[in-house]
């Protein structure tokens, strides 16, 4: 798209997802997420009831006497957001294509973020990752973030996002929360994340489309793979190949539901033809 349309572009979802983020999420987002835990402040002398796990043994050793370390909760966060810029976001037969759907995600998840004051971290992955954009504060790098997904052409087509999980564990050291936004065709994941949990606080956000659960009885449809690139000419009303492609939906999301499960990642699940409001505003409320 042309200068023009992307400011358009950006300026439309500013508008929406930043009063979204004001009105709605920006106290919920607060309550869900308070914080990477408790960060040193101080030593002072040992009273009475204090608990003696947190006793500093060096400043005890060096004034004689008993201090303890005094901690505050750290209320900045940082966010991470992953997100999946393959092919396979560019699908849509609703109301919008996913990458649309995951655009507005982003921005108000951002803008409720920078509502708290905290800083705004992104990798776009594909097979590999295609930008990382360091975490940083306030409403310019928001519009730079949202600029940049709405025009970035990424190099490559497929997915892989053990790959965008093993960058964020090695880009990150501090512990962040993180929110991986993508439709989950891959389930090769599952150790990447276990591994990334361990140390971040993550939800999966799954954005699909209803068309990719359903073969329209269309007779015959050729279509093209947007990862792999393959053309193939299909018999819709084929009820053996209806039954198979119902059946791989079905696979898919028992796969992810055991990856989710076993590596205790919440999941919210996003469609392209769904007001998304509700199930966030119910997200963070459970978090809360």
């Amino acid at each position: 798209m042309n200068t023009t349309e992307l400011l358009k572009k950006i300026r439309k979802i500013e508008i929406k997802t930043r009063s979204l983020s004001q009105q709605i999420f920006a106290g919920q987002y607060h309550s869900a997420f308070k914080g990477r835990g408790m960060a040193f402040s101080e030593v002072r002398a040992y009273t009475y009831g204090d608990d003696v796990r947190f006793i500093d043994w060096n400043v005890t050793a060096r004034f004689k006497q008993p201090y303890v370390k005094v901690f505050e909760e750290e209320r900045e966060l940082t966010v991470m957001l992953l997100i999946d810029i393959s092919s396979s976001t560019l699908f849509g037969t609703q109301s919008q294509f996913k990458q649309d759907l995951i655009a507005e995600l982003a921005a108000v998840l951002s803008f409720s973020a920078i509502t708290n004051n905290d800083k705004v971290g992104v990798i776009f992955f594909s097979d590999k990752v295609e930008k990382f954009i360091p975490p940083q504060k306030g409403k310019s790098h928001i519009l730079m973030i949202i600029s940049e997904l709405l025009n970035f052409k990424p190099q490559s087509k497929t997915t892989n996002i053990s790959l965008a999980l093993q960058y964020l564990t090695n880009a990150i050291k501090k512990k962040c929360t993180t929110f991986i936004i993508s439709d989950f065709i891959n389930t090769d994941f599952k150790q990447a994340l276990r591994i990334a949990g361990n140390k971040h606080d993550i939800t999966a956000l799954q954005v699909r489309d209803k068309g990719e659960y359903f073969l329209p009885n269309i007779g015959f449809l050729q279509i093209k793979d947007a990862e792999s690139g393959n053309i193939h000419l299909i018999n819709t009303s084929d009820k053996h190949l209806q039954k198979n492609s119902q059946m791989w939906w079905n696979d898919n999301e028992h796969a992810l539901n055991d990856i989710f499960r076993q590596t205790n990642t919440d999941i919210i699940r996003l469609c392209t033809d769904e007001d998304y409001v509700p199930k966030l505003k119910e997200f963070f409320k459970k978090r809360s």
